[in-house]
Parts: C-alpha cells; sequence; structure tokens
C-alpha cells in the first residue's frame, strides 16, 4: 500500500490483486503531476468545469480516487483497473460508488453525451489512445478542459499528433520529476475522421487451421496489426483435444489461439479469458466470423483463472496461454504467475498447461514448483512451448 496526498485528501491505495510482495506503486509522478496542476490553476472551479468529468484510462484508480467527490466517469479496458478503483474507493469509504455518483464504465461501453472535463492517462498502446479519443470527441465542446498525463517516456511526438489531431492545438507542459501534461483546446470539426479501429486482417498461410483467416482486433491488444512471432509458433505446436474437451484461451487476445482449437476440434469449448474488455470484444469477433458449428465459445473479463465464480475449480482438460511479463511499463512476473496458480486450479487431474513463451523468461521452473513437472514440447532460438500436468 502506498500513500498519495492531494489537495483533496490523503489516500491509501494499492495495485489489484493486492500483493504485500509487489513493490510496484498504484501511483507515479504522472499522476501526482495533473491532480497537482488541477489543484494549483484551479482549473476545476470554473462555470464551464462543473459538468461531467471524464477520467480516461486511470490506471490503478489514483485520479479517480483523488477526484471522488467530482463524481467522475471513469473509463477503463482492464478489469484490474476497475477492480483496484473499487478498492482504493472503498478505502476511501465509498463501498458503492454508483451510489456516490462515481461511475465506472469500460472502454466498451457507451461514454455520456457531453464532457465538461475531460483527464486521460496515456496509456502505452498508442492505438487504444487513438480509439478512446475518437470515442470521446464527439461529447466535447469548445468549453471542455482536456488534460493529458504521463511519464516523459510515455510521451512522443506520435501522441501529440493523436490529440492535435482529434482534439485540436495541442501542447505540453515542462517536465516534472520525469512527468509531463498534455494540454489540448477543442476544435469544432464538421466531420471528425473515422477511427480506424477495429482493425481486421488476413493471417498468413502456414500456420495450420488459421491460415488465411480473418481475425478481428480492437485497439489496444497486444500486437493488433499483426500476428506476433511467438503466437505464430504456438500455433504450429497446439495439441488436438478429444471429443467435449473444455479449453481454456487464457490471456486470450483476439482469441487466434482459441479459434484455432475450435477448428481442429469442433465438439470442444473453447473459454477465452482476458482482463481487457478490447481482447474479449476482439475474441468473441474473431471466433464468431471462424469457429464452425457445432462449436461453442465462452467469453469473460476477470483476473485470469483466480475467480471461481467464474470457471470452476477442476472443469478444465487444456489451457493455453502466452503469458505476459509486463504491467504498464513495468518488467514483472506477477502476472504469469498468477495464471499458472489459476490454470492449476481450474484444471482436472491429468488435465495440461500449455505455455508458450519468451525462452530467457524461465517459466519451467515455476511450473515445476507448481505443478511437479515441466516438459519441453518444442522451442526455437527465441521460444519454447512447456506443458505441465496436473497431478
Amino acid at each position: 500500500m502506498n500513500r498519495l496526498t492531494t489537495a483533496w485528501g490523503t489516500h491509501d491505495l494499492t495495485r489489484f490483486p493486492e500483493d504485500p510482495r509487489d513493490q510496484l506503486r498504484a501511483w507515479d509522478a504522472a499522476d501526482a503531476y495533473l491532480l497537482r496542476h488541477l489543484a494549483e490553476t484551479e482549473a476545476l472551479t470554473g462555470p464551464d468545469t462543473d459538468g461531467a468529468l471524464v477520467v480516461a484510462l486511470d490506471r490503478w484508480g489514483a485520479l479517480t480516487t483523488a477526484l471522488a467527490a467530482r463524481r467522475p466517469v471513469q473509463i477503463s479496458d482492464s478489469h484490474l483497473a476497475r477492480s483496484a478503483t473499487r478498492a482504493n474507493l472503498a478505502r476511501a469509504g465509498l463501498d458503492d460508488p454508483e451510489a456516490a455518483g462515481v461511475r465506472l464504465l469500460t472502454t466498451r461501453d457507451t461514454p455520456p453525451e457531453r464532457i465538461d472535463v475531460l483527464l486521460v492517462r496515456v496509456p502505452k498502446s498508442l492505438a487504444l489512445l487513438e480509439d478512446q479519443l475518437h470515442r470521446l470527441a464527439p461529447a466535447l465542446h469548445p468549453g471542455t478542459l482536456v488534460v493529458g498525463t504521463g511519464m516523459v517516456k510515455e510521451i512522443h511526438t506520435s501522441t501529440l499528433r493523436l490529440f492535435e489531431r482529434i482534439v485540436g492545438p495541442t501542447r505540453t507542459s515542462l517536465a516534472e520529476q520525469k512527468a509531463r501534461l498534455i494540454h489540448a483546446t477543442v476544435a469544432r470539426r464538421d466531420r471528425p475522421a473515422p477511427s480506424p479501429w477495429p482493425l481486421r486482417y488476413a493471417l498468413p498461410e502456414g500456420i495450420g487451421p488459421m491460415s488465411g483467416r480473418t481475425v478481428t482486433n480492437h485497439a489496444g491488444i497486444f500486437c493488433a496489426d499483426r500476428l506476433d512471432v511467438g503466437t505464430r509458433f504456438f500455433l504450429g505446436q497446439l495439441p488436438v483435444p478429444a471429443g467435449a474437451a473444455r479449453v481454456v484461451d487464457l490471456g486470450c487476445g483476439n482469441g487466434v489461439v482459441g479459434t484455432a482449437v475450435a477448428r481442429t476440434s469442433p465438439e470442444a469449448e473453447i473459454v477465452f479469458v482476458d482482463e481487457s474488455h478490447q481482447a474479449v470484444a476482439s475474441a468473441e469477433q474473431t471466433f464468431r466470423d471462424n469457429a464452425p458449428d457445432p462449436a461453442r465459445g465462452t467469453f469473460l473479463v476477470t483476473d485470469g483463472l483466480s475467480d471461481p465464480a467464474a470457471v470452476a475449480d477442476s472443469s478444465v482438460d487444456l489451457v493455453l496461454t502466452n503469458p505476459p511479463f509486463h504491467s504498464h511499463q513495468a518488467v514483472t512476473d506477477a502476472t504469469a504467475r498468477r495464471m499458472f496458480a489459476g490454470a492449476r486450479r481450474v484444471l482436472r487431474p491429468g488435465g495440461e498447461l500449455w505455455v508458450v513463451a519468451n525462452r530467457h523468461l524461465g517459466h519451467h521452473r515455476q511450473l515445476r514448483r507448481l505443478f511437479g513437472n515441466c516438459a519441453t514440447v518444442a522451442s526455437d532460438p527465441k521460444f519454447v512451448v512447456l506443458r505441465a500436468v496436473k497431478g
């Protein structure tokens, strides 16, 4: 837990799930800089800023929690970020955010019709920023206060061009503690350019059952504009489950792995799981467009396989995953560890976890500790496919 002191109070904040071993903070200098700027300039006290306040892409709820008295609307793609926000709001005394006027929306929800203050935490994905600015632009008006924030390493010329093109004239602040603000002035346009998202493209040949098939990619998912090399390697090694097996595509992204299994095993039920709303929407469309009858798909936005209410204990035959090793800009194996533990929980005895990962990550050690076994199915100079069996 770490403490953020602002003009609106002091808040103890955590990421989600809360882990005492995790040294990463739930806020950073970019969040603090934006809140300090709003207080010092009294930017939220003018008559044009009394209306709807939207906090877009708040990472762990720091901005939403600090400004809770202003009844903000948070828009987030991340299930983990929304869960962290709820926990941080509860710690601040708001056990029922909606009753207190704080709305938590996803990037797939319809945004407010009018926005008087738009605060944007610049995400790692430029595509997600582009998509959300397009979605929010119709609700902006010439009096809307638009301020973005991010660490210096997250704000590039391309970032500023997006604000300039979609919102209006844009400038940046001086850097403070390696953080920077983006100020955009809303310029009315008769016909704003349409968003390029979602992006659809045909997969290459030679990758098995998904060769040449078209996939759908909403903004913000990993490698949204191409097939990443790790997944391509994985597609060439996938097992073919027999009969009515229950298979989980864990961290599903656009769903290409789970859909490939559906095409080779049409009697299987494929459960697509991701903490990103954009990813699960992509996977659902990819599956609908490519899976044969009578293939069945279930689509879950949740924290991996940690929630028994989402996927029950000992109910799955096969889990397939390409786990991430970043949390925003930080490198960490915490997400992979949770994914592996969740996979073991949901697998039936004899069920298998298949993992594709960069060789240098050394996931085989964690899998041996957790499952008591780990075999290498395939490898190349960069990637390895591992299999662990639940005893």
